[in-house]
């Protein structure tokens, strides 16, 4: 059953015993990213605000995410097709190239179907579609295709939800884990010598490892990349730049951590939180003369 207000309600009962009477919709989109950034965008041929967003009648065009309805838990998976121009930008960086670099991984995408009483005048909307993104399909030059799976995807997950490992199960600067990520962040700027995939830093760190850096000046602004490896005086990237540094770019190189014990205490001194459980005995195979086995319901023993 969805959901709808009650001046769309009270329109469509208005509309009812005509049977030609025109009705005005447009589909919106709405993608909510792990970043926390929140895009949006139309079908319509002009901007509509709803729901205090302002969507995007001149920038990317979503088609798919068709309403389905079903009983039982099966989880819908569609695919998706995103059309989007050198100028549609996410963060400064262009849409299909962020979704080659991971900014889509994690997100979220909604479609809803908008009811005008005139072309600027929303009346309400429905919730056809609401999903996360399971995987990228393919990436070309002028569009993309990726799979949305429905929100009972999280049913999937394994059951129970902690299980006994030696790494913490904890996400760096998650709420569980505690710390806040700008404590262990620096302010840094690109040094001669740098590349699209390894920047050179005087105040490079080992710590830095499997860390980001996020720039905030120069053509990569707002680029955020993991960082591969560290070492004193040199950050290389998991995956190269959508521009070559200049030297002088600003950035934020925030420390990562490899979630063991160790890491945890001399690094972060947050022992108290870890989640990991580094003593327990790995599972034993049984070895030894097949005599010495006791067995049941067959014939190997009594």
């Amino acid at each position: 059953m969805k959901s709808a207000s009650a001046a769309l309600i009270s329109t469509l009962n208005a509309l009812r015993p005509t049977s030609d009477a025109p009705l005005l919709t447009a589909e919106c989109f709405t993608l909510w990213l792990a970043t926390g950034t929140i895009l949006t965008y139309t079908d319509l041929d002009a901007p509509v605000s709803l729901n205090g967003f302002t969507y995007l009648a001149n920038s990317v065009l979503i088609s798919g995410l068709k309403y389905r309805a079903s009983c039982g838990v099966n989880v819908d998976s569609q695919q998706v097709t995103l059309f989007a121009r050198a100028t549609d930008t996410i963060g400064g960086i262009p849409f299909l190239q962020a979704m080659q670099q991971g900014l889509l991984d994690g997100a979220e995408i909604q479609r809803e179907k908008v009811f005008f009483s005139d072309w600027n005048t929303p009346i309400g909307s429905v919730i056809l579609f609401k999903g996360r993104v399971a995987q990228i399909d393919w990436i070309g030059r002028s569009s993309a295709q990726l799979t949305v799976a429905s929100d009972l995807v999280l049913l999937d997950v394994d059951m129970p939800r902690n299980v006994y490992q030696a790494d913490c199960q904890h996400v760096l600067f998650d709420a569980q884990c505690g710390l806040a990520s700008g404590t262990y962040s620096s302010v840094g700027a690109v040094e001669s010598g740098s590349t699209a995939n390894a920047i050179v830093w005087s105040a490079a760190t080992a710590a830095h490892q499997q860390g980001t850096i996020a720039f905030t000046s120069g053509a990569n602004t707002g680029a955020n990349m993991t960082i591969k490896t560290a070492r004193d005086g040199l950050l290389v990237l998991s995956y190269p730049l959508p521009y070559p540094p200049a030297a002088g770019d600003s950035f934020v190189a925030t420390f990562g951590c490899d979630r063991t014990m160790a890491t945890c205490q001399a690094r972060f001194n947050n022992l108290s939180r870890f989640r990991g459980f580094p003593f327990v005995p790995p599972p034993q195979i049984m070895t030894g003369p097949l005599s010495s086995v006791t067995t049941r319901g067959g014939k190997g023993g009594k």
